[in-house]
């Protein structure tokens, strides 16, 4: 992602600005859409503009892509961020459009971090898309579907902008070293530049910036040429690298992946996205307290002990703090990936939920009230009420313990998977109970 005409040791913008490609050729990484015959790629080549929503992870080149958009299309480009800008911004930008438009060129609303217009601000500029003032290009890292009106959705199309791949990011590196004036001045070898691209995560602008301190790092030695060595490497990566949003879209991304894949019985890929957001910054306590859930919810009857040793590793983590309650929490992921599974009590709990929402306040049954007083035992509170310790086997056969128009609702469907194999074969007995106490 590299502007080959400029020199490395200018001074002023970052590196990552100065670098920017000029050409789709020099453009790293998102092949998805921008090899030839692609419909991104198609329109970019042949200068036709449409509105359109980058939706990607940050560094991944969505301002860059809008820039070189304008220049193949011949297009005026008028950027502001959604950060810095209100409505006053806007209107200034579509001024400009509109004398732009009256030369017969075209405009490139580009709006950086878009999410972070409200809804009145995002309609502030809808009226001139329509009307052809402006094409709209909106940048974002969250989610479109929550973030942006339907409004704004409608009229333009998303592309998903992908995390570079290592291989993208050595591109880039090695673009960058030897790129004009810098060839025979820089030795790294590429087992660091490796690191670099592994660190960077995915993000050009994140390597660019790790190159660029190291180089600072490098001009401070006395060799020559500038020789980016191990020690000076290890500096620049001493500090966490990794991507994480504690309200964005990686956080809810990677509490799915762990919990689809406790539900999975993967206790491996459960372990490594525990791991990820414990490395990012996710408060443990809030883990473990979706850990609980996650026992309830997908392993259930099935194995009870899962409850109990969320709850154990839950209290562990109040205790000891980190890091000596992640490991509790650890043995609880582990454990919850590797037991049997059930959402038989979950699909139970939100089906009785269901019904007692939608009826009406449906009566206690006379026989199971509560009589304390004389009058209300006058009232037949509590008549017939039979006591199940006194019954055979503990068990009042043919009683009915539910309102009398959902006489004969079951929510609990128990699996055929650890002890609720038990549990189901004790409630068919029941049943059977039930039946033949009716039918005789």
């Amino acid at each position: 992602m590299l502007n080959p005409m400029e020199p490395l040791n200018s001074v002023g913008q970052p590196l990552a600005d100065r670098l920017r490609p000029q050409r789709l050729d020099q453009f790293a990484g998102q092949q998805h859409l921008l090899q030839p015959g692609k419909p991104l790629y198609q329109a970019i080549e042949s200068g036709r503009l449409h509105s359109m929503i980058f939706w990607g992870p940050p560094g991944t080149g969505k301002t860059t892509l809008a820039r070189l958009i304008a220049s193949h299309s011949d297009a005026h480009f008028l950027p502001i961020s959604a950060v810095l800008s209100g409505v006053k911004e806007i209107r200034a930008a579509v001024a400009d459009a509109k004398t732009q438009r009256q030369i017969g060129r075209r405009s490139i609303l580009f709006v950086d971090e878009v999410h972070r217009f409200n809804k009145s601000q995002q309609d502030a500029f809808l009226p001139h898309v329509e009307d052809g003032t402006v094409y709209f290009i909106g940048a974002t890292t969250e989610n479109p579907s929550f973030e942006l009106n339907n409004a704004l959705l409608s009229r333009a199309r998303v592309y998903l902008l992908k995390s570079l791949t290592e291989d993208d990011l050595l591109q880039v590196l090695t673009a960058a070293l030897t790129s004009q004036q810098q060839q025979s001045e820089i030795d790294c070898p590429e087992q660091l530049l490796r690191w670099f691209a592994q660190a960077a995560d995915g993000d050009a602008r994140r390597v660019l910036n790790l190159l660029e301190l190291a180089l600072d790092l490098a001009d401070g030695e006395t060799e020559q040429p500038t020789v980016i060595t191990e020690a000076i490497a290890k500096a620049v990566l001493s500090g966490g690298v990794r991507r994480f949003d504690k309200g964005g879209e990686d956080f809810y991304n990677q509490i799915s992946a762990l919990h689809k894949s406790v539900r999975g019985s993967a206790p491996d890929a459960a372990l490594y996205w525990l791991c990820r957001m414990l490395d990012g910054g996710c408060d443990p306590l809030y883990l473990a307290r979706r850990i609980v859930r996650i026992a309830s919810e997908d392993i259930g009857n099935a194995d009870p002990r899962g409850l109990q040793l969320a709850l154990n590793a839950y209290q562990a983590q109040e205790r000891l703090g980190s890091p000596e309650g992640e490991l509790a929490l650890a043995q609880a992921v582990a454990y919850l990936a590797s037991a049997a599974k059930s959402n038989a009590v979950y699909t139970a709990y939100k089906a009785a939920r269901a019904d007692a929402a939608s009826t009406a306040s449906l009566e206690v049954p006379l026989h199971l009230r509560n009589a304390p007083t004389k009058l209300m035992q006058t009232l037949d509170y509590g008549k017939q009420y039979r006591y199940a310790h006194d019954e055979p086997d503990g068990y009042a056969a043919g009683e009915c313990y539910l309102p009398a128009e959902l006489a004969d609702r079951r929510y609990y469907h128990p699996v055929p998977r650890g002890l609720e194999i038990q549990i189901s074969d004790k409630l068919k007995r029941l049943r059977a109970m039930d039946k033949a106490t009716k039918s005789g």
